[in-house]
């Protein structure tokens, strides 16, 4: 059983679903991936409370309840700010528990760029389908066409993200489009200069990170490159580190039909990971 608490401040939505659980084994905390909110990962959260883990998120700056103009930002900045934001808020109510930080797509981009500078802060990370390499990415033409303009117009609308294969699911997919708090909207040119700036960022400073780390892509995943994550394992330098490719899921490994398994097997390397960290 799972109490689902929420509040909205300075702007920014907030959603914790707290274990019923006598023991809590730590917090985990969510970043939810472009385009969508925090309300997607119901099912994860009810699983991990399940297990004994409270677990928090929020909907990031222009996302789902919270505040800003859809598909721009001006920096990612923007959204570590955010997250550490909530770290804090988090660390106060439990401030004697090991925290995982668990990002999804662009949230795991977003994960893996903060660790590079705050993992003193968190005990593990699971990344899930790791927007390090995007197979939708621009030829290398069009991405100094849209510097340029993000130079002169920087929310200026130019691409649109594809995500008609977020799941096998038809149903999933069906949802995604129906949500009211779900954005199709197209991305900036400055969203997508400080995205490159951000992947760049990862894939040349990912030794830095060291803590435990779990990688997870859906193995026919057309919205981030699986290669990306392969690159990542290969470049972290944590002594405690597993890839795990699930060959035919699609972009959301946590919203296909296998979903429970893997809840199952990210709950369980958690629990191995925090226990050898003790």
């Amino acid at each position: 059983m799972s109490t689902v608490k929420e509040h909205l401040e300075s702007g920014l939505y907030y959603r914790d679903w707290q274990s019923n659980k006598r023991t809590i084994n730590g917090v985990i905390m969510i970043v939810h991936g472009l385009g969508e909110h925090c309300e997607r990962y119901d099912a994860l959260a009810e699983y991990c409370n399940s297990r004994g883990y409270h677990v928090a998120s929020m909907d990031l700056p222009c996302h789902g309840k919270s505040d800003g103009p859809r598909g721009h930002v001006n920096s990612f900045n923007v959204y570590d700010d955010a997250v550490l934001g909530m770290y804090e808020r988090i660390t106060a109510h439990y401030p004697d528990v090991p925290v995982t930080l668990l990002g999804h797509s662009m949230g795991g981009l977003i994960s893996a760029r903060l660790l590079l500078k705050h993992q003193d802060k968190f005990n593990a990370a699971v990344l899930s389908g790791a927007a390090i390499k995007s197979p939708q990415e621009p030829p290398a033409w069009q991405v100094v066409v849209i510097r340029n303009l993000a130079k002169l117009f920087p929310a200026l609308k130019v691409l649109e993200l594809e995500a008609d294969k977020v799941s096998r699911d038809p149903e999933v997919v069906r949802k995604y489009f129906a949500d009211p708090l779900v954005s199709t909207e197209k991305l900036s040119a400055k969203f997508l200069v400080s995205m490159f700036e951000a992947m760049e960022d990862v894939k040349t400073q990912a030794e830095k990170i060291t803590l435990p780390v779990f990688i997870l892509h859906g193995g026919d995943d057309v919205m981030t490159d699986p290669e990306g994550s392969r690159l990542l394992f290969d470049s972290v330098s944590s002594k405690k580190k597993d890839l795990k490719i699930y060959q035919g899921l699609y972009h959301e490994i946590f919203n296909e039909p296998e979903a429970p398994e893997i809840y199952k097997e990210v709950i369980d390397w958690l629990s191995k990971s925090l226990k050898s960290k003790a």
